[in-house]
């Protein structure tokens, strides 16, 4: 229970449906002091306080799970290492990976319980090999991109009351009617270990800021940055380029050199990406009977989904979609879906541009 009105609605649900409920909260933090701001972060003293009188309203236990030393290694100094390496990473996969349907669900089996249940928008489908993950009813709040890192064995100790719900505001309303007192709390976003929104002045403290240089595709000098982890591919905002292109279009970032500490920018059209592969491959339930196989891949949580064509093998695997992928940025994820069904996921960290000599 986050101490938000979708894992409360959650638990209520789970209640009706006749199951032992109970409530647990994730401290992830040590900071004990940290106090939510407006709708940044999540995870908060607020947000157990919340959680909290969500479970006595609905007579469950409620217990808070210190899991803060885990986050930090697996999420936070992985976040870290990540953008030192000049990557793009998403942390929201990787607590999902590590802490909620790991470290959580560990624990919960040990101690005999059958399921974790969680307020994500997102379906179960027991089919003919196992259970399936689909994306939600509501495909606005549909968040199986993130949840495309489970495996077989976590959907089948998992549950999603929230799934068929058509819409955020029917289940804002059953949390008022119920007497949540969380029915109108706004939707956390942004990075919750980040809740004043400031990702480059955080990852400036953790890692420093070097200046360096910007370059173009040619490799000349067109501006200086005051640290190269504040940058990721398909960024156009924030280059403040002393040497305007000779074409005057704007330019956008194509690269990140975290060892000679540069980035390098060019033209929209050198954003477009032919192919991408990558690593840490898992399948949502059974791998494809094929190595070959047709899908959607969707490269962002927001972003549409894009027909495309895959090929795994034990060392990973490769997408080519049909249209170039616009600004693909090493260390996102790409989930692949054979309709609404989630097929599985891997880190992008090699891209092929669709115009070579812009490469």
């Amino acid at each position: 229970m986050s101490g938000g009105v979708d894992s409360a609605v959650a638990a209520a649900r789970a209640v009706d449906a006749g199951h032992d409920v109970v409530g647990v909260h994730l401290a992830l933090s040590r900071a004990g002091g940290a106090l939510r701001t407006g709708s940044r972060g999540c995870c908060t003293i607020e947000d157990a306080m919340d959680a909290r009188r969500a479970a006595d309203l609905l007579g469950i236990p409620f217990y808070v799970w210190d899991f803060s030393e885990r986050f930090r290694a697996d999420v936070i100094d992985d976040f870290v290492s990540e953008y030192q390496a000049g990557r793009t990473p998403n942390p929201c996969m990787r607590c999902n990976e590590k802490i909620k349907f790991a470290a959580l669900l560990e624990r919960a089996v040990e101690l005999g319980f059958d399921a974790v249940c969680t307020g994500h928008y997102a379906t179960l489908v027991d089919g003919p090999e196992g259970r399936e993950l689909h994306r939600a009813s509501d495909e606005a709040k549909d968040q199986s991109y993130v949840l495309g890192v489970l495996t077989a064995e976590q959907l089948a100790h998992t549950m999603f009351p929230l799934g068929d719900t058509p819409s955020k505001a029917l289940v804002r309303a059953e949390a008022a009617k119920r007497g949540l007192t969380v029915a109108q709390k706004p939707d956390s976003h942004d990075i919750c270990f980040i809740p004043d929104g400031d990702t480059r002045g955080w990852l400036a403290e953790k890692v420093g800021a070097e200046r360096g240089e910007i370059l173009d595709q040619s490799g000349a000098v067109v501006g200086r940055h005051e640290g190269a982890h504040a940058y990721t591919v398909g960024q156009r905002r924030g280059l403040s380029l002393g040497v305007p292109a000779p074409d005057g279009r704007p330019r956008f970032v194509l690269e990140v050199r975290p060892v000679s500490n540069t980035v390098v920018v060019g033209p929209k059209e050198a954003l477009a990406t032919a192919e991408i592969g990558g690593v840490r491959l898992s399948w949502a339930g059974r791998a494809p009977r094929e190595r070959s196989f047709a899908c959607h891949v969707q490269i962002r949580a927001h972003a549409d989904p894009v027909p495309a064509y895959a090929q795994w093998s034990d060392a990973g695997l490769t997408v080519t979609p049909e249209t170039p992928f616009d600004g693909v940025a090493p260390g996102q994820t790409a989930v692949l879906y054979d309709g609404t069904r989630v097929i599985g996921q891997f880190t992008i960290d090699r891209t092929v541009s669709a115009v070579p000599a812009l490469a």
